[in-house]
């Protein structure tokens, strides 16, 4: 896969402080019914990292110390997927992203073939434009997005967003500021706004986000 960027993409630049998530109809249907997954499980500076994708996209990253617990996860998110080891084709995508996540890069274009109901799409749009290293209340992105007191929905979406770090679930936390309902760990959680704290690229302004 390389890093043509089409209908659904990614695109964060750090740089100038911006990030653009755009997600149109995935190629396949629920469960990844009709899908054909490749994979390939990466180092880095915080943990082993799987990044998932079909011909059109990435469709799953995930975070995490042991490769069997992500092979796992993948597979059930994508029952219905043929899902395979496949480092070559996604050798682009995984050297990008890890130099990204070091900040050797300041720049992250990658195409994405993920499912959302309108409801995920708003969530995770608004997790984008949580600035890097700081939070935000489930029950205050339940109101930005026109829906006060769906708190608890606003988790469930948190809880199936495919692209770990990327849309980054890990700056939703409690009303009490709780670092609380993190699918890979309350302690991963902590490492990446610690990671996003320290980072000399936390001064930048908001990302903006594309309609």
């Amino acid at each position: 896969m390389d890093s043509h960027i089409g209908s659904s993409f990614i695109r964060c630049d750090s740089s100038r402080g911006t990030a653009e998530l755009v997600v149109q109809n995935a190629t396949y249907g629920p469960g990844g019914h009709g899908a054909s997954i490749g994979y390939t499980i990466i180092d880095s500076e915080l943990a082993r990292i799987l990044i998932a994708a079909t011909a059109s996209g990435v469709c799953w990253l995930g975070i995490h110390h042991s490769d069997a617990y992500l092979e796992a996860e993948l597979r059930r998110d994508y029952p219905r997927a043929e899902i395979r080891p496949d480092n070559n084709a996604l050798e682009y995508a995984a050297r990008h992203f890890v130099a990204y996540l070091a900040k050797s890069s300041s720049e992250l274009r990658l195409p994405v073939d993920i499912r959302a109901t309108p409801f995920q799409y708003a969530v995770w749009r608004e997790l984008c434009a949580i600035a890097p290293g700081t939070t935000r209340a489930y029950a205050d992105i339940a109101r930005r997005i026109g829906h006060p007191g769906a708190a608890r929905a606003v988790g469930h979406a948190n809880g199936a967003n495919p692209l770990a770090i990327v849309i980054p679930c890990h700056r939703a936390v409690g009303s009490n500021g709780g670092l609380t309902g993190y699918r890979w760990g309350i302690e991963y959680k902590q490492r990446l706004l610690e990671h996003e704290r320290t980072s000399a690229q936390t001064s930048l302004p908001l990302p903006t986000i594309a309609s």
